[in-house]
């Protein structure tokens, strides 16, 4: 069936942001509440919600507002209505009632609950409307968080239920895992249970919060809140009330039970007001001392906060050979948490879902874990694995891989997915190359680098990757939830801390010399972005023939946050799209004074339509909703680029000095406002002698290699200074931008 318009019925969180998503992929929607008032409200949060829920801000008005006793009879139109309630039985099936008296036949009706049955939700219904009837449980942020479970009953239309998973992988850009009805479903079942091992253990071990997130982190392939940081920001007390559940709807058997057992410390900390980042804090809080903010962390014995310590494991990218095999109280911790979660995982197959690789995608999806529990067990081995576990009774998942030691027994990944994704194609391909920061894989007719590093940050492996690629087509890609954040500051600052500032030169000139050589390949090169796309990262997407990007990047030249000036050929290359413009063509100064204002405020922008105005994409750039569609929608511009020949090289005309003295006086306006201090007008000055063209005339014309020159010159004249050193060390420490 095609679905044309839907209802949600319910403008909370989850109710608002489905509707805003489902704008976002341009399907009409009607947003219903108990008052009109109440979903306008809803509308209201949905336009100011940070990070925003919309794509474009300017299609907010397609969404349609108003009540379910004046403005029920939307329902008898729509192709899918969904019930966003609160969490209560009686409330839902009183909704149900009234949908199943007003849709037409065969519309889908689906629940968003994250907890209830759904053979209780569908009690009340016939066995006609549980044919149309199943959960489809969003994850939020709606609009960022790739995972859908779709919840099916025995009476269900199946092909209505394979109807639309395909439409919500397709147009509303979602891996969508159709899950049996188990309680908690798939995603937040082995979510939960992975939080509660790494805490209980952390507890049993008498880690600090501090090494315990350090571990189930970054080496772990989870993201760096950790477990405890991530029980802070979803809240104490809203995970206690979650705990509960899963202990009233799971056997006694099950291993939740131990897992799921209350803790006094968690206890007094909701008691006390302490429930996380909504609270007082958490498991952190940020304590003022001497007007300064310090970040706290509470000891797990005495519950008492100290100033945190930072844990450096040294291991930098994810390698769970190497963390699991520590000599140290770090490797057991990670053993013993990885190893209960792959226990736990493959004791629920196939009784949660028939694929085990459906669990691996819903963790990838639902909780950003870089690998799910069967991808970690393939990643130690399976006969490493076995070397070290010797409890796995009444696990036939196990049971049966033992008998086995079958080292390939993972087969196709995302199988839940009839796209062809990155993940399903690697293993077809021939890995010819691979260093420390990219992987090189060659099919047929195209080759394939991804970045490996933290962040994917680039470096000299990393080009070397691209260069040495580019004798056929070239899709530039990651499975990593980043396409690059950029060059390597670390790298950077290793030789500026020596003084060795020959040898960061010799790297930006090869870094330009990558960029010049995508950008006039022989071969079309493709970069297909998702995730942070930053800095130099920026001057890779930018200086490729084209673009596939998926909607939700966060995209800009952000180099003068760290006191440097884009000099891959950023400065350049947005430069030459603006002066494209028709207001370019009448004015010299138009384009190079726009360019100034996006990069030396280091704007970002945060969806595909945001970066269009700044130049960062082109208009006929593909946008695709499904991260997953990006290499399909890549693989097709090679087949229709086969005739492919490469542009001829860009030229410019700059005024030089007098629009270099334009540029200078908006910077002088902004230190007098004390919105930049002294290093931010030097820097904004190197700024504007590039984009002004340095020492030129009007009538003179530049060659790209000029730009990149002045680019050049500029970028190594502030990286000698101290105060840029200080920003890069400084947001390398925090994360955040220094301004001095």
């Amino acid at each position: 069936m095609e679905i044309k318009k839907v209802v949600i019925i319910g403008s909370g969180t989850m109710g608002s942001g489905i509707a805003a998503h489902l704008c976002n992929a341009n399907i009409p929607v009607t947003l219903l509440d108990l008052t009109t008032e109440i979903s306008q409200k809803a509308k209201e949060r949905i336009q100011k919600s940070r990070p925003p829920l919309l794509i474009d801000k300017t299609k907010i008005d397609d969404i349609v507002v108003g009540n379910i006793n004046d403005d029920f009879d939307v329902v008898k139109d729509a192709d899918w209505i969904v019930e966003a309630v609160v969490e209560r039985i009686d409330i839902k099936h009183k909704i149900y009632e009234k949908i199943f008296k007003s849709r037409k036949s065969g519309a889908i009706v689906s629940s968003n609950t994250s907890s209830i049955p759904i053979k209780i939700l569908s009690e009340k219904l016939t066995d006609v409307e549980k044919k149309d009837f199943c959960i489809t449980h969003f994850f939020n942020p709606v609009r960022y968080m790739g995972l859908l479970e779709i919840v099916k009953n025995e009476n269900n239309d199946l092909g209505k239920i394979n109807s639309l998973k395909k439409f919500c992988e397709q147009e509303l850009g979602k891996g969508a895992i159709v899950c049996n009805d188990t309680p908690g479903f798939l995603g937040n079942r082995i979510g939960v249970f992975a939080m509660q091992v790494a805490m209980t253990e952390a507890f049993r071990m008498k880690l600090s919060i501090e090494e315990a997130d350090a571990v189930f982190g970054r080496p772990m392939g989870i993201p760096k809140t950790g477990v405890f940081g991530l029980y802070d920001l979803i809240g104490i007390d809203l995970m206690a009330d979650v705990l509960k559940s899963f202990i009233k709807e799971l056997p006694k058997s099950d291993p939740f039970q131990i897992v799921a057992k209350e803790i006094p410390l968690i206890t007094k900390l909701i008691n006390t007001g302490y429930t996380g980042r909504k609270g007082k804090g958490g498991f952190y809080r940020m304590n003022k001392q001497n007007n300064l903010k310090i970040l706290e962390a509470i000891n797990l014995e005495s519950g008492e906060y100290f100033a945190t310590k930072k844990i450096d494991l040294g291991i930098e990218t994810v390698n769970l050979n190497l963390l699991i095999n520590r000599k140290d109280k770090y490797g057991e911790y990670a053993w013993s948490v990885i190893s209960k979660i792959i226990k736990y995982a493959s004791s629920l197959v196939p009784g949660i879902t028939d694929k085990f690789n459906d669990i691996d995608e819903a963790m990838r999806l639902g909780f950003n874990w870089a690998m799910g529990p069967f991808e970690m067990l393939k990643s130690i081995g399976v006969k490493n694995f076995f070397n070290r576990i010797d409890d796995f009774k009444n696990n036939k998942f196990l049971e049966n891989l033992s008998k086995s030691k079958n080292e390939n027994f993972y087969g196709e990944r995302q199988k839940y997915t009839d796209i062809e994704t990155l993940g399903k194609i690697k293993p077809k391909a021939i890995k010819v190359d691979k260093n420390k920061s990219a992987d090189i894989y060659r099919f047929k007719d195209f080759n394939i680098v991804e970045f490996t590093t933290k962040a994917c940050a680039l470096n000299y492996d990393s080009m070397d990757a691209l260069k040495n690629a580019t004798d056929k087509p070239l899709i530039i890609i990651n499975e990593s939830m980043q396409f690059s954040a950029g060059v390597n500051l670390t790298y950077t600052m290793e030789f500026a801390d020596k003084g060795d500032f020959k040898s960061i030169e010799k790297f930006i000139k090869y870094f330009q010399e990558t960029c010049k050589h995508l950008k006039y390949s022989d071969h079309p090169v493709i970069s297909a972005p998702s995730g942070l796309v930053l800095g130099g990262g920026e001057e890779v997407a930018i200086q490729s023939n084209f673009v596939v990007s998926h909607t939700n990047i966060v995209m800009g030249l952000v180099e003068t946050g760290v006191g440097l000036v884009p000099a891959g050929g950023g400065c350049k290359e947005v430069l030459w799209r603006w002066s494209q413009t028709p207001e370019a063509k009448k004015d010299p100064d138009y384009a190079p004074l726009n360019v100034f204002n996006i990069i030396g405020y280091a704007k970002t922008a945060t969806s595909t339509v945001e970066a269009v105005p700044l130049k960062f994409l082109r208009p006929e750039d593909k946008k695709v909703m499904n991260r997953n569609s990006l290499f399909e929608v890549s693989r097709k511009l090679i087949e229709e680029n086969k005739d492919f020949t490469p542009s001829k090289e860009c030229t410019f005309n700059l005024s030089g000095k007098p629009l270099k003295e334009k540029m200078i006086k908006v910077l002088e306006k902004l230190y007098n406002e004390k919105v930049i201090l002294d290093h931010g007008i030097e820097v904004g000055k190197e700024l504007a002698n590039v984009l002004s063209g340095g020492n030129t005339t009007i009538d003179k014309t530049l060659s790209e290699d000029d730009l990149y020159k002045l680019e050049l010159e500029s970028f190594m004249r502030l990286i000698e200074t101290k105060k840029t050193q200080e920003r890069i060390k400084h947001t390398l420490a925090t994360g955040k931008p220094l301004v001095n």
